[in-house]
């Protein structure tokens, strides 16, 4: 017995779809040898019938002897066949055989031939209980008699011969089914021995046991169900070694702030300073108490983006004036590289969305081109039109550049391309979280040593799409 599983009801299905069609195609096939049979006796009493009945006009006359009773039966008589001669009642006359029976034939040939028609009835025969074929006819000898002829012939050898047919079709089915049988085992374990596999596999990973892999050369489907649970156990193993990478990067990103912030605490306390040391060290608390709230928002932001919990404020948002105030917001940090910041965008550009979370997103693109930019380069903040329903914010930069390695995770949570600058790693995915919020797209493009460029690409405001462009010069 099979135990209960997806082997069993693999071999249980195939092995009841192929005994269904087997069963109707030897039902099928039995039923038309039978008929075929069957058809082919009747067929040849009634050929025989047809050819006698041309010669009746010839061969009798209107004398009704015994001898004219002889002549119609030797006439015809057709072999292996008892012809008997009855009367319209069904009361028989003669028969070929000099049995005659003091009876009436109450088959249903009888009244059929009486109509007019070739009367067949297939049954058991009263008094020997053999199975028989009656076929019974009409026939007018003279214009003043009429029989009827009735054929019985034995159709025990027949449906002998249909028995053995029936017997050899049932040893082939039962043959055909032992191998369909075989062969669904050989097809059960083709698919349960992998899934096994990668059933103990994946028991192993939800232990934390991320490093075992699924191996084998599987085809089809469950090669494809392999390689997905094998993704996932790398990318589990990438997400662990970021997560640790994080909690090394924001605990030295916390410690670096906190060590101040306690450092000048217990110096100010302990007392005996001017006031203009007392001034610098309240001044570098409060930086770095701004340097922990910004961490401390940024890994908010990045939680409730997460769980989609960030609501939006949506409104009229001028892009210009936006741009304008990123500028201003980063330009004392520029300032210290000698960096140039400059402001190429249209007039009259206005799109429909939050205007803090959008400062945050180009906030974050120009801190990041600043910070990855050579001393006395440039930076360029440019927006434009694209088409008559899109516009875009690009930042590009001539700094230090992106590898080709590197551009497809950068955007990845708590990814740093240089750990030693700083931060999260979540400023650009959380960047791209909002430009999507707002049906926006954010794309990338940067050469190792060369530089990058990214681009914000956002729906206009209904009312603005399909203005005509408006060029304006360079803003610096």
């Amino acid at each position: 017995m099979i135990k209960k599983g997806m082997r069993r009801q693999i071999v249980l299905h195939y092995i009841l779809v192929v005994f269904v069609a087997l069963l109707l195609v030897e039902t099928i096939f039995l039923l038309s040898i039978r008929t075929y049979y069957y058809n082919s006796i009747y067929s040849k009493i009634t050929t025989h019938i047809s050819v006698a009945e041309t010669l009746v006009k010839y061969e009798f006359s209107e004398d009704r002897s015994q001898a004219q009773l002889e002549k119609l039966l030797k006439l015809f008589n057709v072999e292996f066949t008892e012809l008997e001669v009855l009367t319209l009642k069904g009361d028989i006359i003669t028969s070929s055989t000099g049995f005659q029976p003091d009876r009436t034939i109450t088959t249903s040939d009888v009244p059929e031939a009486v109509g007019g028609n070739i009367g067949r009835w297939v049954g058991r025969q009263a008094g020997t209980n053999e199975n028989v074929m009656a076929v019974s006819k009409m026939v007018q000898i003279t214009a003043h008699d009429t029989y009827v002829l009735r054929y019985l012939t034995s159709m025990e050898g027949v449906n002998s011969n249909l028995l053995n047919l029936t017997l050899l079709s049932i040893g082939i089915g039962v043959a055909v089914l032992i191998i369909v049988l075989l062969l669904s085992f050989g097809l059960a374990n083709s698919i349960v021995r992998p899934l096994n596999n990668i059933t103990a596999v994946s028991a192993q990973m939800a232990k934390g046991k991320f490093t075992t892999r699924i191996k084998g050369d599987y085809r089809y489907e469950i090669g494809a169900l392999a390689s997905t649970l094998n993704y996932m156990a790398d990318e589990i193993v990438r997400s662990n070694q970021i997560k640790d990478d994080f909690i090394s990067s924001i605990s030295h990103e916390l410690r670096t702030p906190l060590t101040s912030i306690k450092g000048w605490s217990e110096t100010l306390v302990s007392g005996g300073y001017d006031p203009e040391e007392t001034k610098l060290g309240v001044g570098i608390i409060s930086r770095e108490s701004d340097r922990l709230i910004g961490l401390v928002e940024e890994i908010l932001d990045f939680s409730k983006l997460q769980q989609n919990e960030m609501k939006l404020s949506m409104g009229q948002v001028d892009i210009k004036v936006l741009l304008q105030e990123t500028l201003l917001n980063i330009w004392a940090k520029a300032e210290k590289k000698r960096i140039h910041l400059l402001l190429e965008c249209e007039e009259t550009i206005f799109i429909k969305g939050d205007a803090n979370r959008l400062k945050q997103v180009f906030l974050n693109l120009v801190d990041n081109a600043v910070k990855f930019s050579p001393e006395d380069s440039s930076i360029v903040l440019s927006a434009e039109r694209l088409s008559g329903t899109e516009m875009t914010v690009t930042v590009r930069d001539s700094g230090i550049g992106i590898s080709e390695a590197h551009l497809s995770r950068v955007r990845d949570r708590f990814f740093q391309v240089d750990a030693l600058n700083g931060g999260t790693g979540l400023g650009l995915a959380i960047s791209q979280q909002i430009v999507e919020l707002h049906s926006g797209k954010l794309e990338m493009d940067s050469e190792l040593g060369k530089g990058t460029q990214v681009t914000v690409i956002l729906p206009l405001d209904d009312s603005q799409q399909g203005n005509a462009r408006v060029s304006n010069p360079p803003i610096t």
